[in-house]
């Protein structure tokens, strides 16, 4: 059974009475002085996108984060992501600003509890969505994003059973797209199910010119009332190139910024969630901060780490995630 080591360090060596006053100043001087790189997500604070040197979604940030010749990685998004850099990058140093910025979808999805299901079902081929643990990507045949998941899944065999993990809603969307049969592990993201169909509808009668644009993480409820699905950055290019003006988004309102920045006459909303809440932002990107990402680089701490036995499993289905990509 692989365990993935987890980084054994507070959550943040953000130390407030020494956090510079200029910290975009104070971050781009530590970047040279340790030939850093800062990749970002999309749902990252406005502040980090603006500081980082790339930002992207998780299939581009896994480019990235292969073909930097960078020393240092500074990762600005959840582990998972920051798991992926190091698995690319063995030698480099990998820091994730807070390292309990975890991922919902991915602890929906325990090593242990899948090992036990993928062992029902012999003689399938695994595809893992990349929103999951080093763990779970070393016990993959492939992994996929939502940007290349239904072009990876159509070019595996017709003859082979496929289980498709963790996300299930993904997956009803990869089957929809594909005519694929696939076993679905039941997980989900708490963010992207918390959208309300009935306040979605609601907005789209208030503004009725408006293109309902969709993550397919989404629940098959809201996916259905959507003018374009897909991955944060093909939402992001949808909305620069489509002519509407106005735009419903749901997914993670992060992406607005960027949205937002390319298109500044253009009116973006976010999809509401089912309460009240901010639930539609991702508690878990927003643990990471710009004081933190400082910090982060100043102590070059937290910092990622793994056994060899897993990244090496775990390299595997990511190198061929990338070749068929």
């Amino acid at each position: 059974m692989f365990t993935t080591v987890r980084p054994q360090q507070p959550s943040t060596f953000t130390k407030p009475n020494l956090i510079p006053n200029d910290l975009f100043k104070a971050i781009n001087q530590l970047k040279k002085d340790l030939n850093a790189v800062i990749l970002a997500h999309y749902y990252q604070d406005p502040d980090i996108q603006d500081i980082a040197d790339f930002i992207g979604d998780s299939l581009a940030l896994s480019q990235q984060a292969a073909s930097t010749n960078a020393e240092v990685i500074v990762f600005a998004g959840v582990h998972f992501m920051a798991e992926t850099a190091k698995i690319l990058n063995p030698d480099k140093l990998v820091l994730l600003p807070d390292v309990n910025a975890g991922c919902s979808l991915a602890d929906s999805c325990p090593p242990e509890a899948f090992s036990q299901f993928k062992a029902q079902y012999p003689g399938c081929i695994v595809v893992s969505y990349i929103n999951c643990s080093a763990e779970i990507k070393a016990m993959s045949d492939i992994i996929c994003t939502s940007s290349n998941a239904v072009k990876i899944v159509n070019q595996l065999p017709k003859d082979r059973p496929i289980i498709f993990a963790p996300d299930q809603n993904l997956g009803r969307y990869v089957m929809e797209q594909t005519g694929r049969d696939l076993i679905l592990w039941q997980g989900s993201c708490i963010v992207h199910e918390t959208f309300s169909e009935k306040k979605i509808v609601q907005l789209k009668i208030e503004h009725p010119q408006a293109e309902i644009i969709a993550h397919p993480e989404c629940e098959p409820s809201v996916l259905r009332h959507a003018n374009y699905i897909g991955s944060t950055t093909a939402l992001l290019k949808y909305s620069q190139q489509n002519p509407s003006e106005v735009f419903i988004v749901a997914t993670e309102p992060g992406i607005i910024h960027q949205m937002a920045k390319e298109a500044p006459n253009k009116q973006f909303i976010p999809a509401p969630a089912i309460d009240n809440c901010a639930c539609n932002e991702c508690p878990h990107m927003r643990l990471n901060t710009i004081e933190k990402l400082y910090s982060a680089m100043k102590y070059q701490q937290p910092e990622i780490t793994m056994d060899e036995d897993i990244r090496l499993a775990a390299l595997r289905p990511i190198q061929r995630m990338l070749e068929m990509s």
